[in-house]
């Protein structure tokens, strides 16, 4: 997928999806501007981690998706979005949900505006699989009904809802991807195989919300490669494709096939803390890739064991990246 001449913007770069999609891009010889949100310490989340060439290459940007002023100006020259940056934790959605909605609907307000105004030729905006709600029908197409069960989900439907509306209504030329549970290195304990991982490896117990719920669980390359097709496919403007394996499983499986790729045998305990509100529990995902193999022509290549086993090697060697506190909010 050779980018040699494109120029992209990626808000949410310094982030675990993110970070991995700008490695991928600078592979595929694109220029890439980074849109990071500016903290006090002057760090750059996993950009930090990058070797120093690939660091020198980006073009960063320290803002907030909430100042329009500095997303437009981001936007400046750049001819594709990839629209990443966003509040993606439930429970904090649950805690502050204003600040929740403000990020993740009026910061995707931000970048289409941008989008508008500097006429790009396509942006990429991240959806999620929660926006569907617990499955009503499996596996789940595009055109599953939305459901949103938390905060976060509500935020999310607005932010795909805007994409569309822009669309349909000053002909933005937006794609939106739907992945369905990325997993993989860099991401953080507030996310279920990590926090399984990490506990693993740190402690003599696991702890744990429900066991029961179901998950499609896509490795972060295979998400990024949907991200990257989704950049150039020709004639997809306005549809909305899901980056899932179409395959789900149990947590409690997970922890299972976990801990034995782990050669580990731990107890696994309920922490009440982590159990969703009742109804706002997703209970299964599953998702139906079928458009995104046929016009982005995508498809997910790693083994969920294959997945899982680069990902405990990633944590055995990076214990310390996070706090030891199981699910980060």
């Amino acid at each position: 997928m050779d980018g040699s001449g494109r120029r992209a913007l990626v808000t949410g770069a310094a982030g675990f999806i993110g970070s991995h999609l700008v490695e991928a891009l600078i592979r595929d010889n694109w220029s890439v501007r980074c849109f990071v949100r500016y903290d006090s310490a002057g760090t750059l989340g996993f950009i930090d981690t990058f070797p120093a060439a690939i660091r020198e290459s980006l073009d960063i940007r320290r803002a907030d998706l909430l100042d329009e002023n500095a997303v437009d100006s981001a936007a400046e020259g750049v001819d594709t979005i990839f629209h990443l940056g966003a509040r993606i934790s439930i429970p904090y959605s649950y805690a502050s949900p204003r600040d929740n909605f403000m990020v993740n609907a009026v910061g995707t307000l931000n970048v289409l505006e941008a989008a508008r105004n500097n006429r790009v030729r396509r942006i990429v905006h991240t959806s999620t699989s929660e926006v569907f709600g617990s499955a009503q029908i499996i596996p789940m197409s595009e055109t599953h009904p939305l459901n949103a069960q938390s905060p976060y989900a509500g935020s999310k439907i607005a932010a795909d809802k805007l994409v569309q509306s822009y669309h349909r209504s000053f002909d933005v030329p937006a794609v939106t991807v739907r992945p369905f549970n990325t997993f993989g290195p860099r991401q953080s304990p507030r996310a279920v195989i990590s926090a399984i991982i990490q506990q693993a490896l740190r402690g003599d117990r696991i702890r744990l919300g429900a066991l029961t719920p179901r998950r499609d669980m896509t490795f972060v390359a295979d998400t990024v490669a949907g991200f990257q097709r989704a950049a150039i496919a020709e004639g997809v403007e306005g549809m909305e494709f899901n980056l899932g394996t179409g395959e789900d499983v149990s947590i409690g499986e997970l922890v299972e096939r976990i801990l034995k790729a782990m050669d580990l045998d731990i107890p696994v305990e309920t922490d009440e803390a982590r159990i969703r509100p009742a109804n706002s529990e997703v209970s299964r995902l599953c998702s139906d890739n079928r458009l995104a193999r046929e016009r982005l022509g995508w498809t997910p290549a790693t083994p969920l064991d294959e997945g899982l086993a680069g990902t405990i090697a990633w944590w055995r060697d990076n214990q310390d990246r996070f706090p030891g506190t199981g699910y980060a909010t």
